[in-house]
């Protein structure tokens, strides 16, 4: 039997994510996901107009693939890939796994020889640039287990999380982004943290289902430059199938000079944020609001999204919010404010803006939890 929520989700995808117009080329990339997916995501294209086309990886081949590869075969694939996504109007990237660790025996050498030289010009440099375009995670048991959720339940929560009607987000985040982009200077504060930065004149972009699902965040860039203080994360992140928890930054006018990580990943972190020199600067700064998503599943495109989160972005900026800094990494670590992760405000030019994960001023207190669900 068919599930009518895979129908709803291409529908989100397809008609509000993307909004495919007649004509429009849309690439399809899949990873460990069940085909009758894909399909959906072919038809709803095919209804809307569009020329689909499609990708179906599998991580397990990919990992032989980052294990075996040599340069020359890596600068091979990526000319291929971005021939193919410059073709595009579209890209709609799903991806699932079967296993979260399947890339974690996998060299630092081979992954970062894979983020420079294939990912980087692919997705960094075209894709992102140069597409409309929407990613997204399938639920899986291995993503169920992260989130100490049954299969089950974990299923019902990821559809009622993706299926949000994002455009009621859309009048409730203008005057966050109002503030944001007439702010100077922000000052964060929480358990072991203290951070100082500038934001000004860099853009703000809200996101309200447009390039992720789920969404619900509104994002910017430090000046590059001008980030002081140290930062302790308080949520896991994964990077390269490795779990990390426990990340402490210490930050010197923009550059992380201090990295340190729990459980004997020192190295391996430092190891990722020596790929190039744009690595140990900041190139993305955002408050996440999504009322559904509320605690760390060890899944970047859920915890990014955190109600009463921030995230801060070792790597690559934006174009949409350039503050300059190039990068083959992106890796966007969360910090969780609400007061059972310890509390802490977020200051705009002195004036309180979010105090233990709450907004705080009248206009923006439509964006807290009880009453975007309410909206």
């Amino acid at each position: 039997m068919k599930d009518s929520r895979v129908a709803k989700l291409a529908d989100v995808l397809v008609g509000y994510s993307t909004r495919v117009q007649p004509g429009e080329r849309v690439l399809i990339e899949t990873y460990d996901i069940p085909d009758d997916v894909t399909t959906a995501l072919v038809n709803r294209v095919a209804a809307a107009g569009g020329l689909p086309f499609v990708t179906a990886k599998r991580n397990a081949v990919l990992r032989a693939l980052y294990q075996n590869a040599t340069e020359e075969q890596m600068r091979l694939t990526a000319r291929f890939e971005r021939a193919r996504m410059e073709e595009m109007n579209a890209y709609i990237g799903v991806r699932g796994a079967d296993n979260s660790a399947e890339h974690s025996d996998v060299p630092d050498d081979r992954m970062k020889l894979f983020r420079s030289l294939w990912w980087h010009p692919v997705h960094s440099e075209t894709r992102i640039k140069k597409t409309k375009w929407v990613v997204l995670r399938w639920p899986t048991p291995s993503m169920a287990q992260q989130a100490g959720m049954s299969t089950e339940a974990f299923e019902d929560f990821y559809f009622d999380v993706c299926t949000f009607d994002y455009a009621r987000m859309d009048a409730a985040i203008a005057p966050l982004k109002a503030r944001m982009d007439a702010a100077d200077r922000v000052r964060i504060t929480g358990r072991d943290t203290e951070l100082d930065f500038s934001i000004k004149d860099i853009p703000t972009v809200p996101c309200t289902g447009e390039f992720n699902i789920p969404d619900g965040e509104c994002f910017t860039a430090p000046v590059k430059d001008s980030v002081n203080g140290v930062i302790a994360f308080n949520t896991p992140t994964i990077s390269q199938g490795t779990v990390f928890e426990g990340i402490r930054l210490e930050m010197r006018d923009g550059k992380v000079v201090e990295a340190t990580a729990a459980g004997g990943l020192t190295d391996k972190l430092n190891a990722i944020l020596d790929t190039d020199e744009g690595a140990r600067y900041v190139g993305e700064w955002s408050l996440g609001f999504n009322p559904h998503v509320l605690s760390p599943m060890k899944d970047i495109l859920f915890d990014e999204k955190i109600a009463g989160s921030f995230h801060f972005t070792p790597g690559e900026a934006y174009e949409q919010a350039d503050n300059g800094n190039r990068s083959a990494v992106h890796w966007d670590m969360v910090f969780i404010q609400r007061p059972e992760f310890g509390g802490g405000d977020i200051f705009f030019d002195g004036e309180l803006i979010r105090h233990d994960g709450l907004f705080v001023p009248d206009d923006l207190q439509p964006l807290n939890p009880d009453n975007l669900k309410a909206t």
